[in-house]
């Protein structure tokens, strides 16, 4: 029988100090609660962030200001990748453990022949006893195709492995109904059934200089993790016994978030949850139920107007003529071509458009109360 596997996210602010430096009390106390795990018969994957902020400092840009030049970055995450990965191999090897690395880049998620090796790797490297530790692969990202923050990415590669939970471990004990920084009389929420505005308004930026991420990319993945299947919890890093608890449903531990029943397509949960949107289709009422109860395409004839300039293969939302967002979707048209031929019969188009503005595989409907990246 299968064992149940955990991923288990570490943000920046935990593995990296505020001087640049690798934080190895906190890499040598989250491998041994791993080791824990793994001894009750769980399988567990690491998804670690730090590799830009471990690399600044090596190359003379650790003054407490994150640059803004991308190919800095990448030659950060370059230098910093290296000795992430010692720090992990050296905890992971008092605990009697091996560590595996994996780049991922976003094109691992939306083309399948890649997303079937990502998962098969992944998988042999969990049935041979390692422990697979994740990053972006930050040195060759494309600008323009990114995750955002290593939250989604493990969201994504919860995913990807079929994980029972997820595990965001971070600098705070879970969502507040308010900030915690600014609001004293904040609290803690323990369990989320439902992640909708009201919550993503409660949640704050990012939490430190070495962050990008922060309590709204943490909803983000959860939203990603729970439409999943996957349970999320977020927690503390800092909080003693933290992972192991977290797994075994410990109450109070953080914030957790209920799974959804069924799986969402990986590509499909990179759309809704993971591209921002570029602009907005409206459609008729008849396109509307097309979408939602007949799980059509798209087509141009049902679309009465649009906002917003995309090109192909964007990510735009769809709404009803109330305004209402209920789906979103990678467009096969720009906006210039649908501008020019929304309302049209497929009969009418050119030779040179798709008949579906949207295709159903690119296409997902959410309930109108969750809102999209």
């Amino acid at each position: 029988m299968a064992k149940s596997i955990v991923v288990v996210k570490i943000g920046s602010s935990s593995v990296v100090t505020t001087h640049g430096q690798i934080n190895n009390d906190a890499l040598a106390k989250l491998c041994l609660e791993v080791d824990q795990v793994r001894s009750a018969g769980r399988d567990v994957v690491i998804v670690t962030s730090g590799a830009i902020a471990a690399g600044l400092p090596a190359l003379g840009k650790g003054n407490g200001q994150r640059p803004t030049d991308g190919a800095v970055l990448r030659a950060a995450s370059a230098v910093g990748q290296t000795s992430l990965m010692r720090a992990f191999e050296s905890a992971l090897f008092e605990v009697g453990a091996l560590a595996g690395q994996i780049l991922l880049a976003p094109t691992d998620f939306m083309i399948r022949r890649r997303y079937l090796k990502s998962r098969g790797t992944l998988r042999a490297l969990l049935e041979l006893g390692v422990v697979p530790v994740v990053n972006e692969n930050d040195a060759i990202a494309d600008d323009e195709i990114r995750f955002g923050d290593n939250d989604r990415l493990s969201a994504l590669v919860a995913h990807l492995v079929e994980a029972k939970q997820l595990i965001l471990l971070t600098d705070t004990a879970g969502l507040f109904t308010s900030d915690p920084r600014t609001n004293q009389t904040a609290s803690l929420l323990e369990e989320i059934v439902e992640i909708d505005q009201q919550l993503v308004d409660a949640a704050g930026g990012a939490g430190s200089a070495q962050s990008t991420g922060g309590m709204a990319s943490k909803l983000a993945a959860a939203k990603i993790a729970t439409w999943s299947g996957v349970e999320t919890v977020i927690a503390s890093a800092q909080r003693d016994n933290v992972l192991v608890d977290a797994v075994n449903g410990e109450p109070g531990i953080g914030t957790r978030f209920r799974p959804k029943e069924g799986r969402l397509a990986a590509r499909k949960l990179w759309i809704a949850f993971a591209l921002p949107s570029s602009g907005t289709i409206v459609v008729d009422t008849g396109a509307r139920q097309a979408l939602t109860e007949g799980r059509r395409s798209l087509l141009p004839t049902g679309i009465r107007g649009l906002s917003g300039r995309f090109n192909q293969e964007d990510a735009v939302e769809i709404v009803d003529e109330d305004g209402q967002v209920f789906a979103k979707g990678r467009v096969r048209w720009s906006s210039s071509e649908l501008a020019q031929h929304r309302g049209k019969h497929t009969s009418e188009l050119p030779e040179s458009l798709a008949d579906e503005v949207v295709h159903r595989d690119d296409l997902i409907v959410v309930p109108t109360s969750i809102p999209l990246a």
